[in-house]
């Protein structure tokens, strides 16, 4: 079965677009990946409703958000040369815009706009239904990484970092009992944020320019680990509602310039080593993908970090296919999971009352 899977995560950046071939639970092959960016006036719109934005817009974003996703299956199926009648499905998560469990979990984005555009059924609202049944609503991918992504020998941990970052541990044999996962805190968004800040030209920290300048203020590092959050146990995600604009203003007037960009970059490393040391079992490797791998001195800072608890990073990419592209695609795969009237979560790692079927179904 032929199915796009999209994805636009907590970094703000754009949409992500795979297409990719299923023919089981364990076997997916991607076949083509675009991402097509978010404009600066599209991002604009963004940033206006997650800072509380009027009702009006919150609905004309929605509306938006189905349009720029129909560009973007637009594009990889143009690069594929693939017709929109070969797809099975789309797999649409949308564009997290609250995320608040258990009370409530919310994604923009009308998935109707897919299903008239291209004539297929749409998979959507993934996380909805985890929620309901007492769940966070994420980390979804784990299950993915179990399946696919483990190891045939040992155990291993596969990280994403994204606008936030998530990591996961999957048992030697890609076994799903024992996997467990969680958000560690932000992956790029207060990077990218503070980045903004120092220079209001520059997007994010692209090459990592500015945090290379810089210097860690341990005193706010410290600070900013006493944060209770990072010391929960899993099951427990995290936004833009906690690792936000506010948030990244607060270390910015902390620790102005280039110290400011540095220090974050730590935060986000140690967050993610010291969640691994405090609540994970061992692993021989760790597979990094999302935007964050783009960042040199968050993957060296990472990678000096773990070597330490004898740990070996690997990039995702070297392993199997595009890292930035792992994410469209195990949404990809929970689409195909829930057309199959099988389950996408998995509780222990989000803390659900069991294994749900996720998301609805928009017919052709």
């Amino acid at each position: 079965m032929l199915a796009v899977g999209l994805m636009s995560g907590t970094s703000l950046d754009g949409m992500d677009a795979a297409l990719v071939r299923i023919t089981g639970p364990r076997a997916i092959e991607l076949l083509a990946f675009v991402h097509r960016p978010y404009r600066p006036s599209e991002r604009a719109r963004l940033d206006g409703v997650l800072a509380g934005g009027p009702i009006a817009e919150v609905a004309r974003l929605h509306a938006a958000i189905g349009d720029w996703a129909a560009e973007a299956v637009d594009a990889v199926l143009a690069a594929a040369h693939c017709r929109a009648d070969q797809l099975g499905f789309i797999a649409f998560p949308g564009q997290t815009i609250w995320h608040e469990p258990p009370v409530v979990t919310l994604q923009l984005g009308n998935p109707a706009t897919l299903a008239e555009r291209f004539g297929v059924r749409v998979v959507h609202d993934f996380r909805s239904r985890d929620v309901a049944a007492g769940g966070q609503g994420a980390p979804l991918v784990p299950l993915v990484d179990a399946l696919c992504f483990g190891s045939d020998r040992h155990a291993r941990l596969l990280l994403n970092i994204g606008g936030m970052a998530n990591v996961t541990w999957v048992p030697g044999g890609g076994a799903l009992e024992g996997v467990l996962a969680a958000d560690t805190g932000p992956g790029m968004a207060i990077i990218d944020a503070v980045a903004r800040l120092v220079d209001p030209d520059r997007p994010f920290d692209a090459a990592g320019d500015l945090a290379r300048q810089g210097t860690v203020d341990a005193a706010a590092l410290a600070e900013l680990l006493a944060d209770p959050f990072f010391a929960t146990p899993p099951p427990r995600s995290t936004g833009r509602e906690h690792f936000g604009l506010v948030y990244a203003q607060r270390l910015h007037r902390r620790v102005p310039g280039v110290d400011g960009v540095r220090t974050a970059v730590e935060l986000t490393v140690a967050s993610v080593v010291d969640f691994c040391r405090r609540f994970m079992p061992p692993a021989v490797d760790l597979l990094v993908s999302g935007g964050g791998t783009h960042h040199p001195m968050v993957v060296q800072r990472l990678e000096a970090r773990l070597a330490e608890q004898g740990v070996v990073l690997e990039h995702f990419d070297r392993c199997f296919f595009s890292a930035d592209a792992k994410e469209a695609v195990a949404f990809a795969l929970l689409g195909w999971l829930t057309v199959h009237g099988q389950p996408g979560n998995l509780p222990a790692v989000t803390g659900a009352a069991g294994m749900r079927v996720l998301g609805s179904v928009v017919p052709p």
